[in-house]
């Protein structure tokens, strides 16, 4: 997945930021401007600074760095910057002064993404709108924590309720959306606007009211750094236990434990299991191996082969269980890949075993590549095909 790697920039003695102006609610700069055309607006005050840059996660990329563009020096101490027409999304951005990355002093914003944090904000129109909070009834985000008898701990989960439902008794289907490697319990619901896309969707009647639940699939975790028992720490993608079968081995701890405490259909019909990266891999294990469990399979960007050394036997005979989901049957089983996607070709490959044994499933290529513009635009493709 692609990273921005920021360092504040306050207090650094190459330029100087009007941060308490900002803080106290006397400055007067706005950034970023988004203007009626979606072409946006940037300004950072960074006296003696020699040259600053603006990253954004809308400019081609350099490997896994965003690429960048100078900004202009207005009055010796504003650097401002006006974008091209930008998609409409969410997007992503930091500033680089002299050589050292900042975020915006002067827009709030921000999300982590594994040890990265960015400013964003969202360009109108169509996807951007579905990852607005608009004037619609709202669903409810809970964390919650669930014991996990397989990996021996209590764990944090995230789970969205549809709008009504703690006002009715009606049963629900769920929806098992899985993040990528380094992601948390936090991914979906922050980066991939889990909760905008379902309100939105629901109450534009595309998509059924359900029950999204998001997990932690790094399972040597109790929960996302800074909400378990180990504090504050420095994130990191390299953890254990990932991609070795503990996830899909311990998956039906976390099945088992919304059955026990929502209200559910529990029901192959009425449960969907979907994932991005690595958690495209387990989305495709899990189903694999609990052939009777998800009518509904959706794999964004999948890993289809473990990163490191394969150990588990949960990943041998793949092709025979894939047609023993097959004969059990399914209602849809969703692909969605970009065409620059570094999983690209293991993902063709995939799909050529599946054309192989006569495994039906639904493809999408988008432009771009590992990137949450795509996973956010799968999930809102994904979620109105279910439980119809």
């Amino acid at each position: 997945m692609k990273h921005i790697i920021f360092v504040a920039c306050i207090g650094l003695s190459a330029f100087s930021i009007n941060a308490q102006q900002a803080l106290w609610g006397k400055s007067n700069i706005i950034s970023p401007e988004v203007n009626s055309d979606n072409t946006v607006t940037f300004r950072l005050q960074a006296a003696n600074a020699k040259e600053v840059r603006i990253l954004g996660d809308w400019m081609p990329w350099r490997g896994w760095e965003p690429g960048s563009a100078l900004m202009t020096n207005n009055n010796d101490t504003l650097w401002t910057y006006t974008s091209e027409v930008l998609s409409s999304d969410l997007h992503g951005y930091s500033f680089e002064v002299d050589g050292m990355r900042c975020t915006d002093p002067n827009n709030v914003y921000l999300i982590r993404d594994v040890a990265s944090v960015t400013n964003v904000f969202i360009t109108g129109g169509s996807p951007g709108d579905l990852y607005k909070v608009n004037n619609v009834p709202h669903g409810t985000v809970a964390r919650r924590w669930y014991d996990s008898p397989g990996n021996q701990m209590t764990r944090r989960i995230t789970i969205y309720t549809p709008p009504g439902y703690e006002n009715s008794n009606e049963k629900y289907p769920v929806l098992y959306l899985l993040h990528g490697m380094g992601g948390d319990e936090e991914a979906w619901i922050a980066l991939g606007r889990t909760a905008q896309i379902l309100d939105n969707l629901i109450a534009m009647g595309k998509a059924s009211p359900m029950i999204v639940v998001m997990p932690n699939g790094n399972v040597s975790q109790e929960a996302a750094p800074g909400e378990s028992s180990l504090g504050y720490y420095k994130p990191t993608m390299t953890l254990p236990n990932t991609m070795d079968g503990k996830m899909e081995e311990t998956f039906m701890d976390i099945i088992n434990f919304i059955e026990h405490n929502y209200r559910v259909k529990a029901d192959k019909a009425y449960r969907a299991i979907a994932g991005l990266s690595m958690g495209g891999f387990h989305s495709l294990h899990i189903s694999r191996i609990y052939p009777d469990t998800f009518d509904y399979v959706g794999l964004f960007s999948a890993a289809i082969k473990p990163f490191g050394k394969v150990t588990s036997e949960i990943y041998d005979n793949i092709e025979a269980t894939l047609k023993t989901q097959k004969d059990n049957s399914y209602k849809l089983y969703w692909i969605g890949m970009g065409e620059t996607d570094f999983l690209y070709k293991t993902g063709e490959e995939y799909r050529t075993l599946l054309d192989k044994i006569g495994m039906k499933y639904s493809y999408a290529e988008t432009e771009g590549g590992h990137t949450w513009s795509n996973w956010r635009y799968y999930l809102s493709e994904f979620v109105p095909l279910l439980f119809k």
